[in-house]
């Protein structure tokens, strides 16, 4: 881990400070927003178009890095990101911020991809798994720290949005004068969906599953709590919990994940994902509730993620995880459209249970189709399985093909050890 932190300092806390400055904008727009005056649909345009241009921002990065070059790409990238961040509250029209939201979702995902590919780059095949454990917990880390900062002043103002633009400005300086030389840049020509979905139907059904659980999590929580009337600190406090929750989670259910059938833990952790989610239906106006379900429902939601992903390569041939990552992204990315616009729906129909009622409904459809494949063929020996890789929702394709290099790379291990034996 030390080795790690010496190598790639620079970088780590640069997108400590990245996730800092995104981190408080998602939840900075949920609380303005309701004092503001923007109806419940509005808002969940305006947090589902940052989806949809972290979408875009996937798909056109690799190729402006291509062209341009890491660094060129990256300070672009940045400086729009620290432009759009004051600009909202100078421009308070739901229209405007919808479209800042698509352009600052764009500029992310480009700025994730850059210096993903630059920690990539910097990692061995001998600290790789602790690279990505490493960037995960920052990752972690950023977002549960932006919620402090929501204290520090009056959201109806301009300093809040100031803070995360500086912050994000800061960011650049460790990694532009720091990382040398800039790697070569290649990403894999991706695999077609129904291919992966013949591989892995319970893999890709619960990767659009979760991703409007993600949807609804990152973009709607601040605009839930809002609508509750929870203060900003307390507002602050719900969704720091529930990235504690997920960081918490991941290591023991990926130390279950390679003992046990993994769509029998993907079913065990929808479930009380599931569970959970419907006593929020009836608890969510009790803040003491509401702080110990969003711990369950964030360790629930997030370590599925890399479960999923991990159940997906146990099928994958070797040879064919990287080009797997793109139309995994894919899929995610598109239930994280659809989880605000879907979430913000239901607030407006039923009142702000509908968020829980959202994320109990689609942790329920997982744990149902869980079921149903688990009927279809048998389980895999536990010792034939690959690695669990702990790894964001919001990680670039570059994140993901590293996790798919690191599962390799242990399988291989792991064959060695026991042929030597």
């Amino acid at each position: 881990m030390f080795d790690v932190l010496k190598t790639s300092w620079a970088l780590l806390l640069g997108m400590l400070l990245l996730m800092v400055g995104n981190g408080v904008q998602g939840t900075l727009l949920g609380i303005r927003g309701n004092i503001e005056g923007f109806s419940t649909l509005e808002m969940s345009i305006v947090m589902s178009a940052y989806f949809a241009g972290f979408f875009g921002g996937s798909r056109v990065a690799p190729e402006l890095i291509r062209r341009v070059g890491h660094v060129r790409v990256f300070a672009a990238l940045g400086s729009f990101i620290s432009a759009v961040l004051i600009l909202y509250p100078s421009i308070t029209e739901p229209w405007a911020w919808a479209l800042l939201r698509v352009i600052i979702g764009f500029c992310f995902s480009g700025v994730y991809v850059t210096a993903e590919s630059w920690l990539n780059h910097a990692a061995t095949n001998e600290n790789r798994g602790q690279t990505l454990s490493l960037y995960m917990i920052v990752q972690m880390a950023g977002v549960v720290a932006a919620q402090g900062l929501l204290v520090l002043g009056d959201p109806s103002g301009f300093v809040l949005f100031v803070i995360p633009s500086v912050l994000v400005s800061i960011s650049f300086a460790p990694i532009l004068l720091s990382v040398n030389p800039t790697p070569a840049f290649e990403t894999t020509k991706p695999m077609r969906l129904r291919d992966i979905y013949a591989v892995s139907p319970l893999g890709c059904v619960g990767l659009f599953l979760l991703g409007g659980v993600f949807g609804a999590q990152f973009g709607m929580s601040a605009v839930y709590a809002a609508q509750l009337g929870l203060p900003v600190g307390q507002i602050s406090v719900f969704i720091a919990t529930i990235y504690v929750g997920a960081l918490v989670a991941q290591f023991p259910i990926g130390w279950l994940s390679d003992r046990m059938d993994r769509r029998a833990l993907v079913l065990i952790v929808a479930a009380v994902g599931g569970i959970a989610s419907m006593f929020g239906l009836f608890l969510g106006d009790v803040f003491g509730a509401l702080i110990v379900l969003a711990f369950i429902v964030g360790g629930a939601s997030n370590p599925l993620y890399s479960l999923l992903i991990a159940h997906t390569n146990d099928y994958l041939e070797p040879e064919d995880m990287a080009a797997a990552s793109g139309g995994l992204i894919f899929i995610n990315g598109m239930g994280a459209i659809t989880g605000p616009l879907i979430t913000g729906w239901l607030i407006g129909q039923v009142g702000p249970a509908g968020y829980w009622l959202f994320i109990g409904a689609l942790m329920v459809a997982l744990v149902g189709y869980a079921l149903f494949r688990m009927t279809q063929r048998p389980a895999m020996a536990a010792q034939d399985t690959g690695a669990y890789v702990t790894v964001m929702p919001s990680a670039s394709t570059v994140t993901l093909e590293a996790a798919q290099e690191y599962s390799i790379e242990a399988a291989e291990e792991t064959m060695t050890d026991e042929t030597e034996a």
